[in-house]
Parts: structure tokens; sequence; C-alpha cells
């Protein structure tokens, strides 16, 4: 009889502890970002460290094939998609698209819209020079493209320095793109990027400048 009372003592102890330690433990966010241009280690301990300055983050995974990261941060803090997309873009790669559940259930995505070409649209083809140097570059140049009104596809090959074009002229002209491109770093064959821009640009991606 001592015995079973003393094994009833434990279980209802150890239901009680692990009770408390549930109560311990916050509600997380699971935050998921698709980062392109991640090419070797030492870029993904760089991003790991920038992420880092987010107070409270936990579980951080960097997947060097597909480019996602994923990590947990309290639901209480309430990060949005918005800052952590700047965190990525302030180390100078380019997140392709974000994505975070909620402790509550809910969800939220952004990343690049799919682009279906009406049927009564002329699409005009253009090809001119962008300078860059990497896949990072790539993916700034296309994803700067790509959200422009008027602009269907971008596509930038590295080894001729050339972006590929297909657009509306209706909405937007081939001198418009090239000075959203300038304005997000990188030189075109008509437009010159801003210094304080160029400047900023991760390591990897610091092309020769013509302009």
């Amino acid at each position: 009889m001592k015995y079973s009372i003393l094994i009833i003592a434990l279980i209802i102890g150890f239901m009680t502890a692990g009770s408390q330690d549930l109560a311990a433990q916050k509600p997380m966010d699971e935050f998921s970002v698709m980062v392109d241009g991640l090419g070797c280690p030492f870029c993904a301990y760089g991003l790991e460290k920038k992420f880092r300055e987010f107070k409270g983050i936990k579980g951080i995974r960097i997947d060097m094939e597909t480019g996602f990261v994923t990590f947990n941060f309290p639901a209480e803090k309430q990060l949005g998609l918005k800052e952590v997309i700047a965190q990525v873009e302030e180390s100078g790669y380019t997140p392709m698209e974000s994505k975070v559940e909620r402790a509550d259930g809910t969800s939220e995505f952004e990343g690049v819209p799919e682009v279906i070409i009406p049927e009564d649209v002329v699409v005009s083809d253009a090809s001119f020079t962008v300078s860059g140097k990497c896949a990072m570059c790539r993916a700034r140049i296309e994803k700067a493209t790509k959200v422009l009104p008027g602009v269907f596809e971008a596509s930038w090959d590295q080894e001729s320095q050339k972006l590929a074009l297909k657009y509306d002229k209706k909405q937007i002209s081939s001198d418009e793109v090239q000075m959203a491109i300038a304005r997000i770093g990188h030189d075109t064959e008509l437009q010159r990027a801003p210094d304080k821009v160029y400047k900023k640009l991760h390591g990897c991606c610091k092309y020769d400048r013509v302009l």
C-alpha cells in the first residue's frame, strides 16, 4: 500500500512538473524565408548573424540547397514579415518569398506575384546591359524588374550581362525599367546607380563600374 501511494505521488509530481514546463513555454510564430544568392557557408553564417539581431529568435536553420531559412520567434513580440525581409536585404541578399505561421493559427505570405498576360496586350521584347557579378545580383535585378507594372518576364544572364525583358509598352518603357534597376544599385546602358546605393551592395556584388 505504501509503495502504491509513493508511485501515485511520483506520477502526480511528474505531471505537475510537466504542466509547469508547458505553461512556461511561450507561443512561437514559425517563419520561413526563401533567400536567393546563398552561395557558400560564409554567406549563410553572415545571414544567420544578421537574424540573431532579433532578440528572442530560436532554432535558426538554413538549407543551402533550397535557400530556405526557417526560425521561430515569440508570438508576443509580433515580428512582421516586412522586418524580416528588410533584415535579409540589409545583409545584401534577395528574399524571394516569405511566410509566417502565427501561433494563433493565422498565416501571412509575401512574394513576387505570378503574372498573367492579358490576351489583348501586345508583348514587346527588349534587351539591355545590366552590370552585376553573381547569383545574388541576378536575384536582385530580376526581382526589382518583375514587380514593375507592365513587366511580364525578366531574365538576367551573368555571362553576357544582358537582361531580356518582355513587357507592355503602354504601361512602362525600357528607360523606366533601367531607372528602376539603377535605383537598387546596378548600372545599366543608360542609367548609373547612385553611389551610396552601390556602396551598400554585398561585397560579392561589387562589379566594375563603366559609366
